[in-house]
């Protein structure tokens, strides 16, 4: 390996620390704010709260189109960390004990999964339109970006009036955990959170560009698997968190929130793409990224209705062996198909 090389590998492993550790502070500061202004028991404090693991995801597709003019990066970005949110489902039930997650798992989650399916499964649907040159568009923002916009405010509105009550309590319970931090000191962590993970993300797109230079990868394909992987590691860190907890039940709605609001960081691509509608000048191949996860989506659906509690050689249920193959055909499709 060159000395280039591993420069390039060095600037991704620095990106993804700085993003881990800024993004679980992010989390905590976050939650405290929430806990200390009442906020996060209001349907604006869930859609606040859904973004915080969510902003690498934000600020690395704003500056891939914007400063790196990397759009496949930028929905590469947003759709792989949907496909690898689901799969962080395979490593919650290998390390989770007793029956298989789907078992456990409360079907007031099926409600934000089904949005999930009609959001990831609409943006394929626009890709794939916009790939047979159909591109409808009100001066350079496509019509799917107002219609993504509405139908994830409908998502946060249903979901919300439908679990509020469990809401108020994780809010009341949240209160017990931040005793000693006062409201300054939280947005004063916060802001210094979201600091590094802007200059993270702002960098990240360009050393994705490098890579696929470097390594001659398509670029469709190092948004989708690396950036998003690099992206996603404070959805990992509160899932896993969540989960030696013992609240199996946040941990899920954590990764299927974040889902949804991954979806909405395409709109908002499409807003900060100058150069047209962005579903036009990307790879047609992410329509396979859509598809993927609404099809793991719709497994994990399955699962927790039917109550899968079989598992395979002892270590994972059935719905995770499904979900870890679908993921794997992703990430070969993309490198064979990738552009």
């Amino acid at each position: 390996m060159t000395t280039a090389l591993v420069v390039i590998w060095a600037k991704f492993g620095l990106c993804v620390l700085l993003i881990a550790v800024a993004g679980s502070r992010l989390s905590r500061y976050g939650d405290a704010i929430a806990e200390k202004t009442g906020l996060g028991g209001t349907w604006i404090g869930l859609i606040l709260l859904a973004t915080v693991t969510s902003l690498p995801e934000l600020v690395t597709g704003a500056s891939a189109v914007t400063l790196a003019a990397a759009p496949n990066i930028a929905i590469g970005d947003a759709l792989g960390s949907c496909v690898f949110n689901l799969a962080m489902l395979v490593v919650m039930d290998m390390v989770s004990r007793g029956d298989s997650i789907y078992a456990r798992a409360s079907q007031a989650h099926l409600l934000s999964a089904a949005f999930g399916v009609i959001l990831i499964g609409f943006v394929g649907f626009s890709i794939l339109l916009h790939g047979d040159s159909l591109q409808w568009s009100l001066f350079h923002v496509g019509l799917y970006t107002p219609i993504l916009v509405l139908l994830y405010a409908i998502a946060m509105r249903t979901v919300f009036r439908y679990e509020r009550a469990q809401i108020e309590q994780l809010v009341e319970e949240a209160a017990a955990r931040y005793p000693d931090i006062t409201l300054r000191q939280a947005i004063a962590g916060y802001a210094a959170a979201a600091a590094v993970v802007i200059a993270a993300g702002t960098w990240l797109p360009f050393i994705g560009v490098a890579m696929a230079e470097a390594m001659g990868w398509q670029r469709s394909f190092v948004g989708t698997i690396f950036i998003a992987f690099a992206t996603s590691v404070p959805e990992l860190a509160v899932t896993l968190s969540a989960l030696r907890l013992g609240a199996l039940g946040l941990a899920i709605s954590n990764l299927l929130g974040s889902n949804l609001f991954d979806t909405l960081i395409i709109a908002v691509d499409d807003l900060l793409y100058l150069k047209g509608p962005i579903l036009a000048d990307v790879s047609p191949v992410h329509g396979v990224s859509a598809f993927s996860a609404v099809i793991m989506t719709g497994v994990v659906m399955v699962g927790v209705f039917y109550r899968a509690r079989v598992r395979v050689l002892r270590r994972a249920g059935w719905v995770s062996v499904f979900l870890f193959a679908m993921y794997l055909l992703n990430t070969c499709i993309l490198f064979i198909r990738g552009e």
